[in-house]
């Protein structure tokens, strides 16, 4: 009997077979069915993308799948990359190279006000992908057609937003950790002033820019537990009743869940808990 319960367990557990790949391109990494392949961390693998077969990094050993992946068709591992794909990848960063040094001397010449962020090729070497940053609306019809003449490859100009340009560049934040959006961040969420005010954060602008000059995009990971958190305190300037004595709210100090107070008897500002306010204490026992 037991055997039989084993067995039974052993066949409804799903298997291992997907991997989490990270290309060159930064970005969150992408998962893919691995078909019985035996991967490992950091194992440089060809997949099946969109774009082609696309060389990539595994992050992870392998995993069952998450629940919204069962029903969807995954790409798949096409291989483990050989010598020949690792050469092959080898010599597109030289082209790229070469690539970026014709953009700007080009650029340059046709008096372009292009800024290039990146030059990727494609692993089948077909295609150069140039991505820049630039004037709103840039015709870039005329470069594109020049480094394509001098590349002898199909060139296509993708121009970036501040965020996007940031993404692609990479580099370490404030907080001493990558940029989100190069390692992790799949879409940019809107982000504005309101979400800093309400907590409580220095309104200086060159705090809280990110590298790309916009609002730091992690403003808006604490936002709804700050505005949550408001609710529960008397808004500034409400006349509340305390252990103290009267006074008026002039502060809120969301984290600790307390307010400051000045009281109308003498004008001292004491620091009153919810537990210290009468009617939160009244309305607590209905």
């Amino acid at each position: 009997m037991e055997e039989i319960i084993e067995e039974s367990t052993q066949e409804s557990t799903p298997p291992a077979d997907v991997v989490d790949v990270r290309f060159r391109v930064p970005g969150r990494a992408r998962a893919f069915a691995t078909k019985g392949a035996d991967l490992r961390r950091n194992d440089l693998v060809v997949v099946e993308s969109e774009r082609g077969p696309e060389l990539g990094e595994v992050v992870g050993p392998p995993r069952q799948r998450w629940p919204d992946e069962r029903e969807t068709r995954l790409p798949r591992i096409l291989r483990i990359a050989s010598d020949d794909d690792i050469r092959r990848a080898d010599h597109n960063r030289l082209q790229e190279r070469a690539a970026e040094r014709q953009f700007v001397e080009r650029a340059r010449a046709l008096k372009i006000p292009a800024k290039l962020s990146r030059v990727d090729y494609r692993f089948d070497g077909g295609k150069a992908v140039f991505y820049f940053v630039g004037p709103d609306r840039l015709d870039a019809r005329g470069l594109a057609r020049d480094l394509a003449q001098k590349l002898h490859t199909r060139v296509e100009m993708r121009q970036l937003g501040p965020r996007d340009s940031s993404r692609l560049v990479g580099g370490i934040g404030p907080c001493g950790r990558e940029l989100c959006c190069s390692s992790w961040l799949r879409e940019f969420g809107p982000v504005s002033i309101k979400m800093a005010k309400a907590q409580d954060l220095s309104l200086n602008p060159a705090k809280l820019a990110g590298m790309c000059g916009r609002l730091k995009c992690c403003l808006r990971y604490e936002y709804d537990t700050y505005v949550q958190l408001k609710k529960s305190l008397p808004r500034m300037g409400r006349k509340v009743e305390s252990i103290h004595g009267k006074g008026v709210v002039v502060r809120q100090v969301l984290l600790k869940q307390c307010v400051l107070v000045e009281l109308e008897e003498d004008g001292e500002v004491v620091e009153c808990s919810l537990e210290d306010l009468v009617e939160k204490r009244t309305e607590e026992k209905r």
